[in-house]
């Protein structure tokens, strides 16, 4: 089975209390669940990891080269600033889609420009935590047919 990584950047620990009515009321927890379930329903083992620094996550996206096929991420604020994982996303040997649950074009000007946009495969934004499922649909068809 093909394994793939959903990677959380900062503040996504507080989804579900941290303003739902811009980033919904579920948990991080209820939507990593139901991103499992759904990678094994499209034959994926599906790991995830959350964290707010932005080293963690330059190491976690590296070390998934040894065994992932695929990532996820959502940089969050880091999606602005972190040219740092623009260098990870490009060194990687796996196609990665940047999801958002916001609409980031919708917000404050300063979250329109992404820094990892141009070395993602693709971007999803604005449909809620469903990005995330949009996005796992996506990688799932782009590993088959590689």
């Amino acid at each position: 089975m093909n394994s793939i990584l959903i990677l959380h950047g900062p503040n996504l620990n507080l989804l579900g209390e941290r303003e739902p009515e811009i980033y919904g009321e579920k948990t991080l927890k209820e939507i990593n669940e139901f991103l499992i379930s759904l990678g094994l329903e499209l034959g994926l083992e599906v790991r995830t990891y959350q964290s707010n620094h932005e080293g963690d996550l330059v190491d976690t996206l590296q070390n998934a080269c040894s065994w992932s096929k695929g990532a996820v991420v959502n940089a969050a604020a880091y999606t602005h600033t972190s040219i740092a994982l623009h260098d990870t996303i490009a060194a990687v040997h796996f196609p990665v889609i940047e999801v958002h649950i916001s609409n980031p074009y919708s917000r404050e000007t300063f979250r329109h420009n992404s820094l990892i946009s141009s070395v993602c495969r693709g971007t999803i934004t604005g449909f809620g935590w469903r990005s995330y499922e949009l996005a796992i649909r996506a990688l799932a068809h782009i590993i088959e047919n590689n």
